[in-house]
């Protein structure tokens, strides 16, 4: 290891070698330095005051930042992601005939040469900072709007097919995968992670292989490869996800990670055999679109500050209900990291383990070595914790466990699937757990629900009827918002979602009323009287303030008790 003080005096020692050299220092020259600039580029010796004095002293431009979006999309298309990656050099602009070019290594020529090649155009080089060009690199590499349909339409005219099946690294670096099926699968997969979607469908039928993404929790329609097609790109995603290519008659479920410029993406596979072929879902689990914390889920003051009283709790059960993707473990995840410190003990067990959360230990439960929620939990009390985390009550033996822990001084945080808050005491008690365990142990139950948020880019008033605003509760004419549809939320007139919620705070009269009788229409009335607010309150008021629309709401509580 090099402390710094030595570094430092290296690298005064090298540049004013450099100055040295400078006024003898030709193209041909420095390609017989290429030594000197590896153990410079290693050493990270070219800072911006560095790059900036020898922008002075070698006679090339100094940028501190580059314009995007000036080079043509031929221009950019005629260049390799893979060559500008590996070499760190970005061209942005063209003027005269002539190629800018930045680089941060004013002693790399050979890339140069290729380049004026590759463009049959002279370049002009312009120094700037490393950090710079890799972020130029991924913004403009990652945009391809209809790359998808284009090579599709371009398959389905030349008729080429491959069923080799390579490992992708990095979905943006197309010139290493040479079969089109493979380039098809990296454009659709690219896609739908740049239109922000949960879910990739890849679906058989009589016409061909529909593909359809799920954005905002609503399934759009996107490309519909032919037939011919739907064999390979099956295959190739389970050569991806690691799974049996030779099973076509059991569902299957995988995982493939993978990565788009600085994007870490994980999907999430389940492919089951279908009347026609064999249907796959993709779930996408995109680090960089998660954000967690509490302040961030759009909770109201008081329902937020409800909900962190009962997380200072030290112990008891929280349960987090409601149905596939609204929301629920990201709320469990954000409750995680309100406790999260050096003095508590966090651990969870999940299936699968979808994000990674720092200073927490994550078990993923394994079904082949039997291990499951249950023997999980079981395991985790030996472990001294202060806070449990258990992805899913599931059953019964589960759902003791998890009341005995917090019976005996820990804090468990859980699912369940529900239609209400109030509705989790009677599953509980359906499963089989005595109604005065639940009094003793069960402190809140948090419902929610997930809605599409108007598009900000194509928002307008509207005059709904009175009969529409009766709906959802409001009794006299108002003027609210709606979206009429644009390129940004791709004619849907959404564009993100927002979160209902309703939180049920276990109180001395719930406990005397879970005791006497777990009926969830007495126990709503009982937590209505406590100033409980429902999952309709919770979007009419949203609808009132301009965030979403009637239809959102009614669509993300139908079949809720109110």
């Amino acid at each position: 290891m090099v402390v710094p003080a030595v570094l430092d005096t290296l690298k005064k020692q090298t540049l004013e070698r450099i100055r040295g050299w400078l006024p003898a220092l030709s193209r041909s020259k420095a390609r017989e330095e290429q030594p000197l600039t590896v153990f410079l580029n290693t050493i990270s010796l070219f800072s911006s005051e560095d790059l900036k004095r020898l922008s002075s002293e070698l006679d090339i431009p100094y940028l501190d930042s580059l314009p995007l979006g000036l080079l043509s999309k031929e221009r950019i298309k005629a260049i390799p992601y893979s060559f500008v990656k590996k070499h760190e050099i970005f061209p942005f602009a063209e003027e005269e005939g002539r190629i800018s070019l930045a680089l941060h290594d004013p002693y790399l020529t050979q890339p140069l040469d290729e380049l004026e090649w590759m463009l049959k155009a002279k370049v002009r080089p312009f120094l700037c900072s490393k950090e710079e060009i890799i972020h130029a690199i991924h913004t403009t590499y990652e945009k391809g709007d209809r790359a998808a349909s284009e090579l599709l339409a371009r398959l389905e005219g030349d008729g080429e097919k491959d069923d080799e099946a390579v490992v992708v690294f990095d979905l943006l670096d197309g010139e290493r995968e040479g079969a089109p099926i493979v380039k098809l699968l990296n454009l659709i997969l690219m896609e739908a992670i740049q239109q922000g979607a949960s879910d990739i469908h890849f679906e058989p039928d009589e016409e061909g292989l529909r593909v359809r993404y799920r954005i905002d929790g609503v399934l759009h329609n996107r490309h519909t490869p032919a037939v011919d097609y739907q064999n390979q790109l099956i295959t190739r995603i389970k050569v991806m996800s690691k799974l049996d290519i030779a099973e076509h008659r059991l569902p299957q479920d995988g995982r493939i990670k993978l990565r788009m410029g600085r994007r870490e993406v994980d999907f999430r596979v389940s492919t089951i055999p279908v009347s026609g072929g064999e249907r796959v879902v993709l779930r996408i689990l995109d680090r960089g679109n998660v954000q967690y914390g509490l302040e961030q889920m759009g909770m109201d003051g008081e329902l937020l500050e409800r909900l962190r009283s009962l997380l200072a709790l030290p112990e008891g059960i929280i349960l987090v209900t409601g149905p596939t993707g609204s929301g629920k473990t990201t709320t469990l995840y954000s409750a995680l990291q309100e406790r999260s410190d050096e003095s508590t003990n966090i651990m969870t067990i999940e299936d699968p383990v979808e994000y990674q959360l720092p200073g927490i230990a994550q078990i993923a439960v394994h079904h082949k070595i039997n291990l499951d929620f249950a023997t999980g939990l079981r395991h985790i009390l030996r472990q001294d914790p202060d806070v449990i985390m258990v992805g899913e009550i599931r059953d019964l033996e589960t759902a003791e466990i998890a009341v005995q822990a917090a019976l005996t001084g820990h804090l468990v945080l859980s699912t369940l699937h529900t239609n209400d808050a109030p509705s989790a005491i009677t599953r509980l008690v359906d499963m089989g757990i005595e109604p005065y365990l639940l009094s003793s142990s069960v402190v809140g139950i948090l419902a929610q629900r997930l809605v599409r948020r108007i598009c900000p880019h194509c928002k307008e008033p509207f005059e709904p009827t009175l009969k529409e605003l009766e709906k959802i509760g409001i009794n006299s004419p108002v003027s609210i918002f709606q979206g009429k549809g644009c390129s940004h939320c791709f004619g849907s007139g959404y564009k993100g979602r927002h979160a209902l919620y309703e939180l049920l705070v276990i109180d001395y009269p719930i406990q005397k009323q879970i005791v006497k009788s777990p009926d969830g229409i007495e126990l709503k009335k009982l937590a209505l009287e406590g100033g409980m607010k429902t999952l309709l309150d919770s979007g009419r008021n949203l609808v009132l303030q301009g965030h979403t629309t009637i239809e959102e709401v009614l669509r993300a509580t139908r079949g809720v008790v109110t």
